[in-house]
């Protein structure tokens, strides 16, 4: 007679079939990172760290930010207006009620960052990773969020305010989130 204990171990992969399932994973996302070109980070010469840093209120219009890494940064009501963050790290940063109108934000590590009460008029998202991303009450007419990775939450609940065309690159903000 079997107990249910002795069920559960019999159907569970051995140690060994789990390894090599992980280094399958691993490399069968390797293939696909390679195959569709994913772009890497690349080091960049005289970039400031902002990492895990309180910047409230502070000012970065039109400033040449990018490369920079704002991981876990409280930037509240900080101003990026105009300002190029193009490919920066921004995981897990918060940008509560931040001001980011005109700012280039495509190609940036956006994931898990708070972008509520976030002023994102014509701002530009494009190819952004912004999984896991909040963006309650942010404005976002003439935002461009074309070829963003974003949760389809979030896209429906910005669809539902999703107005303007970006003027930097012609692409309406509907368009860009995929809007119905």
């Amino acid at each position: 007679m079997t107990t249910a204990s002795q069920k559960r171990t019999e159907n569970r992969p051995s140690h060994q079939a789990m390894q090599l399932l992980a280094i399958g994973m691993g490399l069968l996302m390797t293939v696909i990172a390679w195959m569709v070109d994913v772009p890497c980070a690349i080091a960049q010469d005289n970039t400031v760290n902002y990492t895990l840093t309180e910047l409230h209120y502070r000012d970065f219009s039109n400033q040449n930010l990018a490369g920079t890494s704002f991981a876990g940064a409280d930037l509240r009501g900080a101003s990026f207006r105009g300002a190029s963050l193009q490919g920066s790290i921004l995981t897990k940063a918060a940008f509560f009620e931040a001001d980011l109108t005109g700012a280039n934000l495509s190609e940036t590590l956006a994931d898990r960052v708070i972008f509520d009460g976030a002023n994102l008029t014509n701002a530009i998202f494009t190819d952004a990773i912004a999984n896991r991303s909040r963006f309650f009450d942010a404005t976002i007419t003439g935002a461009d969020f074309s070829g963003a990775l974003l949760d389809t939450y979030q896209i429906s609940l910005m669809c539902q305010r999703a107005e303007g065309v970006n003027p930097f690159t012609g692409v309406s903000t509907r368009d860009s989130l995929g809007c119905r």
